[in-house]
Order: structure tokens, then C-alpha cells, then sequence
């Protein structure tokens, strides 16, 4: 559209001039496309708004329906998407925070306190004040030597080549003046996270890019190389995502370029399509062993996994392997099922994959019925958006909280739900230049300082009014839901929290029962059927 309107300006100057030569009505034709030449020309000069400068003109009609009826735009992707992205109020929280704009709002609460489903923290009569520098987590267990210092809020796994180039910039330059840390994603490490120099938690999936060899095959001489790099903090190896669990990443090759490919170690021409599993490893013990080959060639940097909980003997059974290899990752990122940014098939977007309020609860209760949880933080990504969001999380059993959607708001992102198209029209998530040049990094790593500074602090003072000093304090009892018109319960009431070293002794939780007896720490399949192969 840029391209566009600078033909069909130049056209019309060249017809105002050519008017006026001949001493036609030049004056008239003036008065009608000199204001709209101006205007487009200053959309095109500014930098707040992105859909005005690759949209120069015709970009206003988005704001003026937006601002006569908003509830057009919202009801046209709830529609589209069955109502799983944001809503209106969720997109105003993040574009008010990025913007520093004022982020209160009259008349009380906007949600319906005595429907179903309805979650509150009780308030103290003796609040406290939380300063900002508790809400950071130490990440590295007893076989780290190069603990992390995190913050409790963080940029959540989005490749180069989903993202453009300048929304990795923006997010990573955002990273750098905030003091929190920009995941990398599976794609590996580019230029341009690494060019503002935020911190980095550099995502191994299971296609290696960044540290595979001419097959496709994890190279450790690579690997090295490039966790070498004192940016990067973490290491995180990608089992599964939220988004498509046991199906691996997908690139199209609409948003593939030279670049990307050559970063990733991929021909042209065709979808980049990540393989569903690991090469390196296949079984429980094998990837403790990866791990700790990763923590060896990354002189000690934390370690970790990242998955979305799918059959519960096959956690268990990485859980067995701990206490049998003696190895244990410093911290597991649990993705939900409802979860994801980029492209995924509609069936696994919508139906494959256990939510996160489950699987969180259910790796939190693993590890401590295993006796390593004060060893291994848990770190959670899906739909993190306000600073309630992130002390719901935590009271659930993370201890980090992990945005892809919010940030990407923070950005820009308009939900115009054409992530896989290539056709973003606010540059996030594009390849095309015509589109990326809309997105100025400079005025956009500021949003993101500001959208996580403003969320870290609304959850700071969450806390504080409900008398705690710290995010530590958390527990399950602090949040409370309607479960009836007449009946409220705690998360305490609602979910099973089950006692420590409880799964390695002879009473074990009943619900744990069947699924721990079926794992084993040498293979993922089902024990009972390993067993008639091997008969």
C-alpha cells in the first residue's frame, strides 16, 4: 500500500502540474488531492501507529470504525477464532500499559462477580508494599554453576521467520532496557536477537536450527559455539508446544527468504516442517543425558525442557528417570494446549494437548511428589496478559511466567489472525519489507519495556494488598472462584495438591496410581506393552 500511494501521488502531482501549465482549473484539483497527499505523506513520516504507515490514507478508516463502534472488530474475531483471542478490555490493558497511558477505569469492575467461573485474591487489612526487585526468581539447581537471575515476567518462544525482523528487534531491545529475558524460539538465534543484547534463552527444537549438522542431526561442536555467547542465559530443549503438541514447527514457505534459511541450515522453496520428535534422544533417561550434555557444552548455563503435558505415565516416567540418573534439569516450561501464536493445523490447535491449568498442576505435584521440586523452577506460558494473570499462575505452582500474544499486542499485533499468511498488516508477523518497514523498532521496544514494567508492577501490587511480600508467598488458597450462583471454593478445594516424597513410598496417591505404575524410565511407551514385544 506504501508503493501504492506513491505511485497514485506522483500521479496526481504530476496532473496538478500538468494542469497548471495549461492554465486549467489546476486550484480545484489541488484543494481535493493536496490534503489527501499530505495526509498520506505524514502517515508514512510517523511512527506510533503501523497500520498508518503501511497503510498511508486508507489505514484511518480502521481507527474511525474502531472508534465509532469497537464491538465490530471484537466480534469478528471471536467469531472467526470461536473466542480464543483476547478480549477488547485484555487488548486496552496491554495497549494503555505499552503506551503508558492511563490503564484505570470508572464504574467498578466489568465482569459479572456472581457468574460461574468468576476468580478474585481476597485483600489484607494490613497491605504491604512489594518493590519490584522481589519479583525476579534464581533459576540452577545443585548441578548448575551458572545460575540465572530472572524476572518473573518474561518474552515467550517466537521464532525468527514467524516474527519479522524488526518485531525481534523490538522485543529483544525491549528485553534490554526492562532487565528480563526474550526466548528465542525454536528457529535458533539470528542477528537480530542478538544486535540489541537482551538476555536470551536460546530454544533447541526438534529441527536444531542453529546447531545441526548437514543431515539434520543435533552437531555439538555448533552447539557450543554458539551457547558460548555470554547473551545467552538459558537453555531450553523444546519437546512439545501448546500450540501443535507431537507435531513439530511450521514455517511456511511464504515467510521463508534467503536469510531464514540460511540461519536455519534449510533449502527455499518449501515449508519448513520440524520433525515431531528429537533425534538426539527417545527415551526418558536419554534426555536426561542430553541435558546434561547440554549443561557441559554450555559451561554450566541453566538447563531445562519445555513441553505441553500430554500422557501423564510418560512425565512420571522422566520423573523416575531423575531419581534413577541422578540428573535433573534446572528448570521445565509448561506450554497449555490452549496456547500459540504462529501456524498449527485447526485440529491441533483446538483439541490435542492438555490445557495449562492441568498440566501445570500436574508437573508442580510430580516433581514434589518425587521429592525435586525446590530444585527445578517451572516456568508457564499460555495467555499471560495482566499482572492477576501472572499471580493466578504462580498461586497455581509456577514460579515464571512466560507472554508470546501480550507482547506481541505490545508490539502492534491487531489480532488481524493472518500470522500464517504472511500478510500481517502491522509487520509482526511477516516477511514482507513492504509491510516490516511499518513496524519502527525504536518506538516499539519502548512499548514492550513499558507493557512489562506496567504488568510486573499491577502484580507487585496485587500481592501487596493481599498482605504477602513476595511472589514466594503464593499459594493455591489465595485464589478463589465461583464454582455455583451460591458456593465459592479455593484453588486449594478445587485442585489436588498432594504431599512431598508421596510417589516414592508405598502410599501413593490414588490418582496417581495406574499412570505411575505404567512408567518407566527406559522407554516412553507403555510398560505393558514393552513387555509383550519382549515376550
Amino acid at each position: 500500500m506504501r508503493k501504492l500511494f506513491v505511485v497514485v501521488a506522483s500521479l496526481l502531482s504530476l496532473a496538478i502540474l500538468t494542469a497548471a501549465y495549461f492554465w486549467l482549473p489546476a486550484l480545484a484539483l489541488f484543494l481535493v488531492a493536496g490534503p489527501v497527499i499530505g495526509l498520506g505523506i505524514a502517515d508514512m513520516r510517523q511512527t506510533r501507529k503501523t497500520i498508518r504507515r503501511n497503510f498511508p490514507v486508507l489505514g484511518h478508516f480502521r481507527y474511525l470504525l474502531e472508534l465509532v463502534r469497537p464491538e465490530i472488530q471484537q466480534y469478528f474475531i471471536e467469531t472467526e477464532t470461536n473466542g480464543r483471542p483476547f478480549s477488547r478490555e485484555q487488548r486496552s490493558v496491554v495497549y494503555q500499559r505499552a503506551k503508558k497511558q492511563t490503564d484505570t477505569q470508572a464504574f467498578g469492575t466489568q465482569s459479572n462477580v456472581y457468574e460461574i467461573g468468576y476468580e478474585w485474591v481476597n485483600h489484607s487489612l494490613a497491605p504491604k508494599h512489594v518493590d519490584l526487585a522481589a519479583m525476579r526468581v534464581t533459576v540452577g539447581g545443585p548441578q548448575c554453576k551458572k545460575p540465572y537471575s530472572a524476572s518473573i515476567f518474561n518474552i515467550s518462544a517466537m521464532s525468527y521467520g514467524s516474527l519479522s525482523k524488526s518485531a525481534i528487534l523490538a522485543l529483544n531491545g525491549g528485553a534490554k532496557l526492562g532487565g528480563f529475558y526474550h526466548d528465542t524460539g525454536e528457529g535458533g538465534v539470528s542477528p537480530y536477537h542478538e544486535g540489541p543484547g537482551g538476555d536470551l534463552v536460546w530454544e533447541i527444537g526438534t529441527g536444531y536450527f542453529g546447531c545441526r549438522d548437514k543431515d539434520g542431526n543435533f552437531d555439538p561442536t555448533m552447539f557450543k559455539a554458539r551457547a558460548a555467547s555470554p547473551q545467552i542465559k538459558m537453555l531450553e530443549i523444546k519437546l512439545s508446544q501448546g500450540a501443535k503438541p507431537a507435531h513439530g514447527g511450521i514455517l511456511p514457505a511464504a515467510k521463508l527468504t534467503l536469510e531464514i534459511a540460511k540461519i536455519r541450515g534449510v533449502p527455499m522453496g518449501k515449508d519448513v516442517l520440524s520433525p515431531p520428535s528429537h533425534s538426539a534422544f527417545s527415551t526418558p533417561v536419554e534426555l536426561l543425558e542430553f541435558v546434561a550434555k547440554l549443561r557441559e557444552l554450555g559451561e554450566g548455563k541453566p538447563v531445562g525442557f519445555k513441553l505441553c503435558v500430554g500422557k501423564r505415565r510418560e512425565f512420571l516416567a522422566i520423573c523416575k528417570a531423575m531419581l534413577e540418573t541422578g540428573i535433573m534439569p534446572d528448570f521445565i516450561a509448561v506450554d497449555g494446549g490452549e496456547g500459540g501464536t504462529g501456524a498449527a493445523p485447526l485440529e491441533f490447535a483446538n483439541a490435542v494437548g492438555c490445557p495449562m491449568r492441568e498440566g501445570l498442576i500436574f508437573v508442580h505435584n510430580a516433581l514434589v511428589g518425587f521429592g525435586v521440586r525446590q530444585h527445578i523452577k517451572i516456568i508457564v506460558s499460555s495467555k499471560v496478559i495482566t499482572g492477576f494473570d501472572i499471580v493466578n499462575r504462580l498461586a497455581l505452582g509456577a514460579d515464571i511466567c512466560n507472554s508470546a500474544r501480550g507482547m506481541m499486542m505490545a508490539l502492534g499485533c491487531i489480532q488481524a489472525l493472518r500470522c500464517n499468511t504472511n500478510h500481517c498488516p502491522t509487520g509482526v508477523a511477516t516477511q514482507n519489507p513492504d509491510l516490516v518497514i511499518g513496524l519502527d523498532v525504536t518506538d516499539k521496544r519502548l512499548r514492550v519495556r513499558n507493557y512489562h514494567h506496567e504488568t510486573l508492577r499491577s502484580a507487585a501490587e496485587i500481592l501487596g494488598a493481599m498482605g504477602l511480600s513476595g511472589p514466594s508467598e503464593l499459594r493455591p488458597w489465595h485464589i478463589m472462584k465461583r464454582t455455583a450462583l451460591v458456593e465459592t471454593k479455593h484453588f486449594g478445594e478445587l485442585y489436588e495438591y498432594i504431599k512431598e516424597n508421596s510417589l516414592i513410598g508405598s502410599d501413593v496417591p490414588a490418582s496417581f496410581a495406574r499412570a505411575l505404575a505404567s512408567a518407566t524410565p527406559h522407554t516412553f511407551e507403555h510398560v505393558e506393552i514393552t513387555r509383550r514385544v519382549a515376550a
